[in-house]
């Protein structure tokens, strides 16, 4: 079996700027390679919200596997990337923990 060694976060907020991007999906750019790799910081709140709704499979899911397992490699994702809240409330988080 294949492991990334890319965060799974990272992951699919680069397939969310290609799909936005690429003309091989919803965009006009033919080779879209160096946009994505400027603008997929931008797609990390979407990203996060994807795994956050990752977290629970679904009745076909959990029938092909261990519901728990697969909750518990979510939640790890999740945490390894410290975004259990979006961008904007963490950034007011930080800014208030640093003061004026």
């Amino acid at each position: 079996m294949d492991i990334s060694i890319t965060p799974l976060v990272e992951r699919i907020a680069r397939v969310l700027a290609g799909q936005r991007l690429s003309s091989n999906a919803e965009g006009s750019n033919p080779s879209a390679g160096e946009a994505v790799d400027l603008a997929w910081r931008e797609h990390l709140d979407d990203a996060r919200a994807v795994l956050r709704t990752l977290r629970e499979p679904d009745q076909q899911m959990a029938s092909a596997g261990d519901a728990a397992v697969w909750e518990r490699m979510v939640r790890a994702a999740i945490d390894a990337d410290g975004a259990e809240k979006p961008n904007a409330d963490r950034v007011q988080e930080e800014a208030a923990a640093v003061g004026p």
